[in-house]
């Protein structure tokens, strides 16, 4: 625990990142909590709404440091009069109410999760408590103290299950259909607010985004973990065959959506926050090579996201050498796809393609990744495990140069004949 709050000033060397929006403070709003405000997305909201509302908001960040948690994402904000930093677990109800008491908390962000999809197919009780468990005692807290007039609830676009190539983009209003232990526990905790919204007239706020990247994430997603790993040098491991496809939000557009929310939300309504960008991991590892400098950028034959392309022998050894692949998920959803026009009539607008915000991302996480978090070694694996202890532990799966064999009934992978398979940390 006490790592935490060493210091070793590499926050210093960092640049300030926040959102671009700036709006009429609300009258209304005086003292903000944001929960989880040393994680990634979070931080962004803290810092913005700090350094663009310095005489209006005062910002509370509640955090409980958790392995994914970082108090550089903040230091930059210390000196700030109108920045505090709480530790908290939104588990603990005692520790919960304590904050919204004693800074007399009017509006809350409700970010902190568990969010990494991977850890929740192996340890989905820790979702459970702190997705489910931990919004309801916010959602109770509130209610008790009866200050607060805002509560605005980040949830995620994998509420609404995969979306097939070809159907329409989900609006808010479409059925929820999670398909794995994480997306199951935030659709649930989704469940309480709406039940905390008519049963006690809390005014609420629930928002789905697509998936969120830039500078400050930890490396346990595959954009900062390959970044991390290409620039040590190592290949990258794709889970199943590379074909599954995101849409990616720059961290600032997700800023400047909160912000957007806060001050033009309604009470009692839902908001998708998307992205344009949609790309296949396959053609991510491209672009991140080409990016790294290791190979060049290649263009698609067709504009399309499968990351197929006009490649030359040469240009396939160079990838094959540096792209390896391992087994999928037990369940992996092939996309997702959010339609937000909805907050863009409330004025947001996407201004990050995804060229500038993988750039400026990559640039970061080669100034900064190996010394942020402290040693990250483990966590870049394939398939990290997070103890009980908090720690987290690297692993030791299978690896192929070729995408693996089909997953056969009983959840056991074929081996390859004649296949190059290793296990990861011994092979490559």
């Amino acid at each position: 625990r006490n790592s935490f709050f060493e210091d070793y000033g590499i926050w210093r060397e960092a640049p300030v990142l926040i959102g671009t929006t700036k709006f009429e403070p609300l009258p209304e709003v005086k003292n903000i909590m944001v929960t989880g405000g040393a994680g990634f997305i979070a931080c962004w909201l803290v810092r913005h709404l700090t350094l663009t509302y310095p005489h209006a908001y005062n910002i509370i960040s509640f955090d409980k440091l958790d392995y994914c948690a970082s108090l550089n994402n903040t230091r930059v904000l210390n000196d700030r009069r109108n920045f505090t930093f709480y530790q908290g677990d939104v588990t603990n109800p005692s520790e919960v109410l304590a904050c919204l008491e004693r800074h007399s908390i009017d509006t809350v962000f409700h970010f902190a999760a568990q969010s990494h999809v991977d850890l929740s197919f192996g340890n989905s009780y820790t979702f459970t408590h702190t997705n489910v468990y931990g919004t309801h005692v916010l959602l109770e807290s509130a209610k008790k103290v009866g200050t607060v007039n805002r509560f605005i609830h980040v949830s995620t676009d994998e509420v609404y299950g995969e979306v097939a190539r070809g159907d329409d983009d989900r609006l808010e209003s479409s059925i929820l259909a999670p398909t794995n232990p994480y997306a199951a526990s935030k659709a649930a905790a989704e469940m309480l607010v709406h039940s905390y919204q008519k049963s006690f007239k809390l005014p609420a706020i629930i928002v789905r985004s697509n998936n969120v990247y830039g500078p400050h994430q930890y490396p346990e997603k595959i954009i900062p973990k390959f970044t991390c790993l290409l620039a040590r040098n190592k290949p990258v491991v794709l889970h199943g065959d590379g074909s599954n496809q995101r849409r990616y939000l720059y961290a600032a557009d997700a800023a400047d959506a909160f912000d957007t929310i806060l001050h033009r939300g309604q009470p009692g309504q839902t908001y998708n926050v998307g992205s344009a960008d949609e790309i296949s991991n396959l053609a991510l590892c491209r672009k991140l090579l080409a990016e790294i400098g290791i190979a060049p950028v290649t263009v698609p034959k067709r504009n399309n996201a499968d990351g197929a392309s006009t490649t030359t022998e040469e240009e396939e050894e160079l990838f094959a050498r540096w792209v390896k692949y391992t087994h999928d998920r037990p369940f992996n959803d092939q996309r997702y796809a959010i339609d937000s026009g909805k907050l863009k009539r409330l004025g947001w607008v996407q201004k990050t393609g995804f060229e500038e915000g993988l750039r400026v991302t990559v640039e970061w996480y080669r100034r900064f990744g190996e010394r942020w978090w402290g040693d990250i070694g483990k966590v870049l694996s394939p398939f990290p495990v997070v103890t009980a202890a908090g720690t987290v532990e690297g692993d030791e799966e299978f690896v192929w140069d070729h995408p693996p064999p089909p997953r056969e009934r009983d959840g056991k992978w074929m081996g390859r004949e004649g296949g190059n398979g290793e296990v990861n940390g011994k092979g490559c």
